[in-house]
């Protein structure tokens, strides 16, 4: 099975990192896919969620992430996803996120609301 190599890394750490069969992010220009073979990319990523569908020695799986603005480039089935911020599903607290959103909305913080959608849409698994 063909696979790519993916890097999920946000401002202050690596995220995440392994081979995957395909990704799904959100840019500029809409959402993408991305399989072994695409074409060359450089693209700009929008707040939301990242579907990454694993392979490799642990199995197949999927790994969601919540991404607040980036950068994405794939070239030589090597996917480099460069986050401002990045959260894996699984780190997201829930109960914050809940209270953030509520407070965004409170203060009528549309960018606030979008992220802490984001945080919560992502533990669902939802792009």
């Amino acid at each position: 099975m063909a696979e790519l190599h993916v890097e999920l890394v946000a401002a202050d750490r690596q995220v995440w990192s392994g081979q995957a069969s395909l990704v799904v992010a959100r840019t500029t220009s809409g959402d993408i896919g991305i399989m072994p073979g695409h074409q060359p990319l450089l693209g700009v990523l929008e707040t939301g969620s990242i579907t990454i569908r694993t392979t490799g020695e642990s199995g197949e799986g999927t790994v969601v992430a919540a991404v607040h603005g980036g950068f994405v480039s794939f070239a030589d089935d090597k996917l480099s996803l460069l986050a401002e911020i990045a959260e894996l599903s699984d780190e997201i607290d829930v109960q914050r996120a809940e209270r953030a959103l509520e407070k965004a909305k409170a203060e009528a913080d549309a960018a606030a609301e979008r992220r802490a959608d984001v945080r919560l849409r992502a533990v669902a698994g939802v792009h």
